[in-house]
C-alpha cells in the first residue's frame, strides 16, 4: 500500500460516511469516532489499490475518483465492477480470512480515506456498540451482493435444461 497520511477535513468525510450502508445507523458522535480512525492515500491512474490474492488490510472509501474491479482468469483481466466517490470497496476484510477475490485498479487520480482492518477490530474491545452495528451492516452489504450476483447467473441458466 501507498504512504498513509492523516485526514483532516471532518466537514467532508463525515457526511461521506453517514451515507454509505455500511456506517447506516451511526450517529454523529459514533461517525466522528470512525472519523478518528480514517486515513488518507491517493493513487495515480492504473495504479493498484489491492491485487487479487492479496490479504485484505483495510476497508476504503472513495472519495475522488474510480476504481475499478478486476478478476484475473489466465492471465487475462476481466471487468466487473466500477465504483465512484461515496463508495466502499473491501468491507468483507474485517469478517473475511481470504484473500482479494479482485483487483482494484485507480481510474484517473483517486483519493481514498481507509480504514485499516486492525482499527475496526479494535472498535470489538473499545466500542462494542460500534463494532456490532459495523458487523451487521457489513453481512446486510455483503448479503445484497450475493443476491445481485444470484439474480445475474439465474438470467443466463436455460431454465429448460435446469427445471428446478
Amino acid at each position: 500500500m501507498k504512504t498513509l497520511a492523516p485526514l483532516y477535513d471532518v466537514e467532508t468525510i463525515v457526511p461521506i460516511l453517514s451515507k454509505i450502508s455500511i456506517f447506516g445507523g451511526l450517529n454523529d458522535t459514533q461517525l466522528y469516532k470512525i472519523f478518528r480512525l480514517l486515513q488518507r492515500v491517493s493513487y495515480k491512474n492504473l495504479d493498484y489499490v489491492f491485487r487479487q490474492g492479496d490479504a485484505p488490510t483495510h476497508i476504503y472509501i472513495i472519495i475522488k475518483g474510480n476504481v475499478r474491479m478486476l478478476h484475473e482468469i489466465e492471465g487475462n483481466n476481466y471487468q466487473l465492477f466500477e465504483f465512484g466517490p461515496g463508495n466502499c470497496i473491501g468491507e468483507d476484510s474485517v469478517i473475511g480470512i481470504q484473500p482479494h477475490t479482485l483487483s482494484a485498479v485507480a481510474i484517473g487520480d483517486v483519493d481514498l480515506a481507509v480504514i485499516p482492518k486492525k482499527s475496526l477490530l479494535d472498535l470489538y474491545k473499545t466500542d462494542s456498540n460500534i463494532f456490532t452495528l459495523l458487523i451487521l451492516n457489513i453481512a446486510r452489504e455483503l448479503s445484497r451482493r450475493l443476491k445481485s450476483t444470484d439474480n445475474l447467473l439465474l438470467h443466463y441458466i436455460d431454465k429448460r435444461s435446469h427445471p428446478y
